[in-house]
């Protein structure tokens, strides 16, 4: 089993991305709570990792912190729910409000994600109740992510980055109608420079207060 990964990030095209590790690129899926606190290109990254196998696919996850890797594989010991489920949770909440959700019982905010329905949020709640009992909240990273967003270098054309978002979102789960609702949303009443900002911001109009 690959549990970590350390190298030369090479792309980034949520919420895949391509670690250079001595002339070998790793494609790696994230959830978007990692993605906003990668370096920029060509800078060196370090990854907690979870490989998925399966009949038709093999997989490699990274975490930027290691309980969220944890909670990653907490979730998918969950009937009914996959990888693929689990990613779309933690891109959609943070570790801790996802924690938050299960010990104060909020099905309203877990079935927002794509593919959750009540009866899925309601096992969520159930089979995770005891097993994150203990978890120890932790400060936001993403709000000092969000205090200090000022213009970076790295910025999109407008139309390129609505279509990275609406795609990231649609690789996450949304359906296409839903991603463009969610973009169209925020553009609305704000004003985003970044891809990586207009998908956090469509995903936090979502995410549980």
């Amino acid at each position: 089993m690959i549990g970590r990964i350390r190298g030369v990030l090479a792309e980034k095209q949520a919420p895949e991305i391509l670690v250079d590790v001595n002339g070998v690129g790793y494609e790696l899926l994230v959830p978007m709570t990692t993605l906003y606190q990668l370096p920029g290109i060509g800078a060196e990254v370090s990854l907690h990792t979870h490989f998925a196998v399966s009949e038709t696919a093999q997989t490699l996850y990274g975490f930027y912190a290691a309980k969220e890797r944890t909670l990653f594989r907490t979730l998918i010991k969950v009937s009914g729910v996959g990888p693929k489920m689990a990613l779309a949770i933690l891109s959609g909440m943070e570790a801790d409000q996802l924690v938050q959700c299960v010990m104060q019982d909020n099905v309203s905010a877990l079935v927002k994600v794509p593919g959750v329905g009540r009866k899925t949020a309601e096992r969520l709640i159930v089979e995770l109740r005891d097993k994150l009992s203990q978890w120890e909240l932790t400060a936001s990273p993403l709000a000092a992510l969000e205090a200090a967003s000022a213009p970076q270098s790295n910025k999109s054309s407008s139309s390129d980055m609505v279509a990275e978002a609406e795609s990231a979102l649609v690789a996450l789960g949304y359906k296409p109608t839903e991603a463009s609702k969610l973009v169209t949303g925020v553009l609305k009443d704000k004003t985003v420079e970044r891809s990586e900002d207009l998908i956090r911001l469509a995903l936090r109009s979502l995410a549980p207060a």
